[in-house]
């Protein structure tokens, strides 16, 4: 491993801790939107950072338009949509509501989704935002200013959660490049999520896989292992947070 990668994945072990590790344990929404959720958003914004920590918690999936400074793609429709570019911003096609608004965000998917109210941890904005604040500043800039890139016919995926050091880069130049991709969401649902991959798989094969979006990624790519990027313009999928930087950078990078 490139010795700025591991300098990569140390910087963002550190963010991902003083942001509490939010967005790493699941705990379901009761209801799932039977359309897929839409989120204008830009990675390295720290208000941006706590509706995606909840998208997490909630298991839910969304679609990432992403708007860095300097994009125009993304960053007109928005203003087209609500009036001002201003971020994030939610779409949800199964209801027809739109709102700027972290506060607000959050407080509608607890209620709509989620089907309870708002836990005491996002009660305590204050905390939070301070925390993702320093988590957005110990990251450098990543995932904020645009980067010349092709665009791309079909969005990616990414199977990913938000405070995952390995994730986390990958969405960071995701967002740098503009390409929009569809966020599945694969957070811890039990104690031997906590497990390293390999060895859970040599040393406990019998517990089983649990969780909607885990059993998907256990299906489609083989292993459960954080990030796993799919691009349907190439027919190509990846592990390894390095192999994807790699990948996007040569395949979309102008």
């Amino acid at each position: 491993m490139k010795i700025s990668h591991t300098l990569n994945i140390m910087s963002s072990t550190v963010a991902s801790t003083v942001c509490l590790w939010r967005g790493t344990q699941t705990h379901p929404a009761r209801t799932r939107p039977e359309k897929i959720l839409e989120l204008y958003d830009m990675e390295g914004c720290p208000f941006c950072r706590l509706v995606r920590e909840v998208i997490s918690e909630l298991d839910l999936e969304v679609m990432i338009y992403p708007c860095p400074k300097g994009g125009s793609r993304f960053r007109r429709e928005v203003e087209k949509r609500g009036g001002r570019q201003q971020f994030p911003y939610l779409v949800d096609p199964n209801t027809g509501t739109e709102m700027y608004e972290s506060r607000d965000i959050i407080d509608y998917l607890f209620k709509t989704y989620g089907q309870r109210s708002v836990p005491p941890k996002w009660k305590a904005r204050p905390i939070s935002l301070a925390s993702s604040i320093v988590g957005s500043v110990l990251r450098g800039g990543r995932g904020v200013r645009l980067k010349k890139a092709s665009q791309v016919e079909k969005p990616l995926e990414l199977y990913s959660f938000e405070s995952s050091p390995y994730a986390r880069p990958v969405r960071e130049k995701l967002c740098e490049l503009e390409i929009p991709y569809l966020l599945h969401n694969v957070g811890k649902v039990q104690l031997a999520d906590y497990i390293l991959p390999n060895i859970r798989k040599r040393y406990f094969p019998q517990i089983p896989v649990k969780g909607e979006m885990r059993t998907k990624l256990q299906e489609r790519g083989g292993r459960l292992m954080i990030p796993y990027l799919v691009d349907p313009n190439t027919g190509k999928s990846f592990y390894e947070s390095a192999d994807i930087l790699d990948y996007l950078t040569v395949t979309y990078c102008h």
